[in-house]
């Protein structure tokens, strides 16, 4: 189980917050990347990691290859690639 952490932060006057590095750790991203924010009942938000989504079928012709036939290591290898969005 993890153990709830509470941070206090800052609203600048243009209205701006900046989010501490824990915090996006604990959310695992870094610079480049986005958020998601959800607003909720009594004021509450929730910010999440915007990942990428998909459907499997977006995978389907990504293996086609006019070569030779590739093992079921080697296919496995480039699906867990393709998903982690390596090359």
């Amino acid at each position: 189980m993890n153990a709830v952490t509470k941070t206090v932060l800052k609203v600048t006057s243009k209205g701006q917050v900046t989010l501490r590095k824990e915090v996006l750790a604990h959310l695992g991203v870094k610079p480049g990347d986005t958020l998601s924010v959800e607003t909720q009942p009594n004021g509450r938000v929730e910010i999440r990691a915007a990942r990428k989504t998909g459907k499997i079928s977006d995978a389907f012709g990504c293996l086609k290859y006019e070569g030779r036939a590739f093992s079921i290591e080697e296919i496995n290898d480039a699906i867990e690639r393709g998903w982690a969005g390596l090359p």
